[in-house]
């Protein structure tokens, strides 16, 4: 598992993200229409998900800003934001903030999500949710580069998750 902080108090995640080099878990989450997307859909693209528990908070919506923002600079890579918010939750947000450049998913229906990438919550005031990471998947779908931030309340690396696009 991995310990990480919510304000300073120690929570943890069942588990640890994938390693570099490996195979990036197959995935089924729920889209903004209620229809199913699995990561294989995105097989010959880099894809870069967006981890985070939920996107009605401020840290949250900022990672989502600022993905959005830098999405729109990158050639043949999808960022997916991804929570456990509903998807008309997601909806909304995307619609009020302009949000154009990312695709929100889902994982509410099943949670399988944030068993097979490990980053489920498993104790502390926000399990069951997602903790806030970053995972970047290459065209052949294999993982290279992870990020689990250590304190909930702050924004994930985005240089160096953009920089591993670069190599």
């Amino acid at each position: 598992m991995a310990s990480v902080t919510l304000k300073g108090n120690e929570i943890h995640t069942i588990g640890t993200l994938p390693n570099n080099g490996s195979k990036a878990p197959e995935f089924e989450l729920t889209k903004n229409d209620l229809s199913t997307v699995k990561l294989s859909d995105y097989e010959g693209s880099r894809v870069v998900l967006n981890i985070f528990p939920s996107v009605d908070t401020g840290t949250c919506a900022q990672s989502v800003r600022q993905f959005n923002l830098e999405a729109a600079e990158l050639d043949n890579t999808i960022v997916l934001c991804i929570s456990k918010d509903l998807p008309f939750a997601q909806a909304r947000f995307c619609g009020a903030e302009g949000i154009e450049n990312v695709e929100m998913l889902s994982d509410f229906k099943d949670g399988n999500f944030g068993k097979g990438y490990n980053v489920a919550f498993s104790d502390g005031p926000l399990a069951p949710l997602l903790s806030r990471a970053v995972v970047v998947v290459d065209e052949k779908g294999n993982v290279i580069y992870t990020e689990q931030v250590a304190e909930t309340t702050e924004e994930p690396n985005y240089k160096a998750a953009l920089e591993a696009l670069m190599n």
